[in-house]
């Protein structure tokens, strides 16, 4: 089963609050794939985690690292890092 890992930076203008980490950890849920996301050298959290993911304290900026395992991980980290580099927060 294929593992893909990459590293992204936080594009929202006010970081990853509420609004797009639910966006973000929805997209994770429905990839049906294992994923992590991790701040900086930090450990891994389930990006399919709410919780987890605003417990990151992630601001714009940040870097993190997405991990994925399984068939489509490519399209899944794909889709996932355009959530991440996007500004949820522009007019």
């Amino acid at each position: 089963m294929p593992r893909l890992t990459r590293t992204v930076r936080i594009g929202s203008s006010h970081g990853l609050h509420a609004r797009p980490a639910k966006l973000f950890a929805q997209a994770a849920k429905e990839s049906g794939i294992p994923v992590t996301i991790a701040k900086d050298a930090g450990s891994p959290v389930n990006a399919a985690s709410i919780l987890g993911i605003i417990a990151l304290g992630l601001e714009y900026g940040d870097y993190v690292t997405l991990t994925a395992d399984g068939d489509t991980a490519e399209a899944t980290i794909d889709r996932l890092s355009e959530l991440l580099t996007t500004d949820h927060d522009a007019a």
